[in-house]
C-alpha cells in the first residue's frame, strides 16, 4: 500500500474480530519497528508479543479477547533520546499493522493518566526495573471501520521561518 495511503486511511480501532493473527504478519509488524531510525542508533526498544488471555487480562482487561497485544519498551539508560526512540518505533507498529490489514489502537503508558498503569504492565510481563513502557496496542483483524475525524489545514499548523 502506498505510503501516504496508509497515514489517511489508519483508524484506530477499538472492535476485533476472533481470529487469530498468522505470525508471519506479527513478524512484518515488528520488522517495521526494528527499522526504525533511533539517536546514535542506539536501538534501546524491545517489544513483548502478549498471546496468552491471563497476561492480557492483567495488561488491560478490555482486552483479554483480542488476538494479541505488543507492549513497546525503551532502555532508558541508553541515553536521552531512549523514550522518543521508543515512541517512534512503537509508531512503526501501529503503520506497520494497518499496512498489514490489522488493527491497533495505541494506548500509552509514558506519560498520561496510564503512567501508574505502567507497573502493573512490568510485573505482567517480568519487565526488569529499569526498563520504561512505552505503550501498548492490541492487534487483530477490525472488526469495524470507522470514519476519519476531522483534522487541522496545514495552514493553521505550520508556520515558516518563525511562527
Amino acid at each position: 500500500m502506498d505510503f501516504m495511503e496508509v497515514l489517511r486511511r489508519r483508524r484506530s480501532i477499538r472492535k476485533y474480530k476472533l481470529d487469530p493473527v498468522p505470525d508471519t504478519l506479527i513478524e512484518g509488524v515488528l520488522e517495521a519497528a526494528r527499522l526504525s531510525p533511533s539517536g546514535k542508533n542506539m536501538q534501546p526498544y524491545h517489544f513483548v508479543v502478549v498471546k496468552d488471555r491471563e497476561t492480557k487480562n492483567k495488561i488491560d482487561e478490555r482486552l483479554s479477547d483480542v488476538p494479541v497485544i505488543i507492549v513497546g519498551l525503551v532502555d532508558p539508560t541508553k541515553g536521552r533520546c531512549s523514550i522518543p526512540d521508543g515512541i517512534l518505533a512503537f509508531e512503526h507498529v501501529i503503520l506497520a499493522a494497518f499496512n498489514f490489514g490489522l488493527g491497533s489502537c495505541w494506548k500509552g503508558t509514558y506519560l498520561g493518566h496510564l503512567q501508574e498503569h505502567e507497573q502493573e504492565i512490568k510485573e505482567a510481563l517480568d519487565v526488569p526495573e529499569h526498563i520504561a513502557v512505552v505503550a501498548y496496542t492490541p492487534i487483530g483483524y477490525p472488526n469495524e471501520a470507522p470514519e476519519m475525524r476531522d483534522k487541522k489545514p496545514l495552514s493553521e499548523i505550520v508556520h515558516y521561518d518563525k511562527w
